[in-house]
């Protein structure tokens, strides 16, 4: 009866242990599979969605301080 207990025991730790991973990394697990699938699927193709993407997607703001404030240097002396 001892290796029964043991036994389930150890399977309901590694099922929390997997369980605690996969909440801890749903983020870069969620990607992961999203790529997977993708790979995976032989209808995708990569070309359909970056010809009509834009190049440069963060640059909508046409505030020229925040251009020159971050392409300035100060030096601390």
């Amino acid at each position: 009866m001892g290796a029964v207990t043991a036994a389930l025991i150890a399977i309901a730790a590694v099922a929390l242990g997997w369980l605690t991973i996969e909440i801890a990394c749903k983020p870069c697990l969620e990607s992961g599979r999203g790529a997977i699938d993708r790979n995976l699927n032989p209808d995708y193709d990569p070309d359909d969605e970056t010809l009509d993407a834009p190049l440069n997607p963060n640059n909508n703001e046409s505030d020229d301080s925040n251009a020159a404030a971050s392409s300035t240097v100060s030096k601390a002396v």
